[in-house]
């Protein structure tokens, strides 16, 4: 399955990246929401936990979702810095031969609707993309994006309803035109034609909108029709309660 592929591409890049940062860089606050980068790594860490415990003991995560709804908490050591990168690390990598092994056709639970295997690996790689880039443009570094950004597009892209649902809203219809831009040159392509409503342009600004990295005004995308712009104002590709993009001017950069 590529995804899987795709997801673990992206954590190792993640973690070579993160192989760079001095020992005092780990405290610094990214620009989402002032979280350190050890807040950033060990949120990705606990969610591959999380995931792999959905895909080798569904019935055993459920059971747990009931008791952390209840108010029951779960106590395990927390690491910093390069020990935490490390065990991140191979978790994730963990997580990945899991994914390789388990069913094809395994409804995972998850906090949202439970997914497949394909969809959990593109959330996982969605999350670790997004997250990179809070380190990223913490410390302003020329990220190398590659076409594995097809996967964040996508899940955007199927996310169109959910972010309205979401907010209790009624989504717009019909659903924007997409057309992207990939890093290598080629052209992704999503829902039916229009010259009227339709989201084009870099396909890695329109992850970072629809991961909430970047504030719709931030970026370039080309946006039209009433559907497309109310879309892009509150673009949300993740699970969870509603969450609102940063204000613009907020989060710029590489």
């Amino acid at each position: 399955m590529q995804q899987i592929y795709d997801f673990f591409d992206e954590g190792r890049a993640l973690y070579e990246f993160l192989t760079t940062l001095e020992a005092h860089h780990w405290n610094m606050e990214t620009p989402f929401k002032n979280r350190t980068v050890n807040w950033v790594v060990q949120h990705l860490h606990d969610a591959d936990r999380w995931a792999y415990h959905s895909i080798t003991d569904p019935e055993g995560f459920r059971n747990w979702m009931r008791e952390r709804a209840n108010g029951k908490t779960f106590d395990y050591t927390k690491t910093e810095g390069n020990d935490l990168l490390e065990q991140w690390f191979s978790y994730m990598s963990d997580l990945c031969k899991a994914m390789g092994e388990a069913d094809p056709n395994l409804r995972a639970p998850w906090f949202g609707p439970d997914m497949g295997i394909r969809m959990m690996a593109t959330a996982r790689q969605m999350e670790t993309w997004s997250h990179g880039q809070d380190v990223y443009d913490l410390l302003g570094v020329n990220r190398e994006h590659t076409d594995r950004v097809k996967n964040i597009c996508h899940i955007g892209v199927r996310t169109f309803e959910w972010t309205f649902v979401n907010r209790k809203l009624k989504p717009p219809a019909p659903a924007p035109y997409v057309r992207l831009n990939a890093p290598s040159g080629a052209i992704w392509e999503w829902n039916d034609h229009s010259d009227h409503n339709f989201i084009k342009g870099s396909a890695v600004d329109f992850g970072r909108v629809v991961t909430q990295g970047r504030n719709i005004a931030d970026v370039e995308l080309q946006v039209s029709g009433d559907s497309a712009n109310s879309w892009m104002a509150i673009a949300q590709c993740f699970a969870g309660p509603p969450e609102d993009p940063p204000a613009p001017g907020h989060r710029t950069g590489l």
